[in-house]
């Protein structure tokens, strides 16, 4: 008697084997590292406006656009390859839509990173370094009030359309275990936005501070 194997069966195999074979190596990957850490952190990035006047409504009443500023959020992590190098990735955005020349605007600025760490995770306190290239995406929103006798008003936001920009990205870091596992970190960032000319200035310095917690910390 042969070995028979439906089209169903095969259908599953063929979907399983892939599934499989990914997660092995991201086990292994996994295992290989020193540390696996991930953050969230609060702070707060600073350009001045261009102080160049828009006409958006064409109302012959035109707005300056304001200075980048405002709360921002920050989700981050990294992965150790060495007690001492590693990768990151970050995204850093505002956290509400702010006022813009009569629009509203949303920032998020997002980077891949190496990261270099003088002392190992051994240390109660830790230095931070990174460096990498990333993007700033800019979105643009409309803010609408409509009123009428019988529903009374609303207010529609509707999304305009987006900018990019490609960004140059450094930040310095410092760890302070409060536990095995748990830290929070104080950071410097400094951007560097190629033709940043929504504001008035390239360079945008970001100031926060971050809890996290590493995995694998001996």
């Amino acid at each position: 008697m042969g070995l028979y194997v439906s089209v169903t069966d095969r259908m599953r195999l063929t979907t399983a084997v892939p599934i499989l074979i990914a997660a092995s190596f991201a086990g292994a990957t996994f295992a290989a590292a020193q540390s696996v850490d991930a953050y969230f952190g609060v702070g707060t990035a600073r350009a001045p406006s261009n102080g160049v006047p828009i006409d958006t409504f064409g109302t012959g009443n035109p707005l300056t656009p304001p200075a980048l500023n405002g709360t921002f959020l920050k989700f981050g992590g990294t992965f150790m390859f060495t007690p001492h190098l590693g990768v990151g990735v970050e995204s850093s955005f505002r956290a509400t839509q702010g006022d813009y020349a009569g629009l509203k605007y949303k920032p998020n600025f997002w980077d891949f990173n190496a990261v270099w760490h003088p002392l190992t995770l051994e240390h109660r306190v830790v230095p931070e370094l990174q460096a990498g290239l990333g993007g700033v995406n800019t979105k643009f929103y409309y803010n609408q009030q409509f009123c009428d006798q019988f529903a009374g008003c609303s207010t529609s936001n509707s999304f305009l359309e987006s900018s990019n920009h490609f960004q140059t990205h450094f930040g310095a870091g410092l760890r302070f275990y409060v536990t095995n596992g748990i830290f929070i970190k104080p950071q410097v960032d400094v951007h560097w936005v190629h033709n940043f000319f929504q504001f008035g200035r390239d360079w945008v310095p970001e100031y926060g501070a971050a809890i996290g917690y590493s995995f694998g910390r001996r």
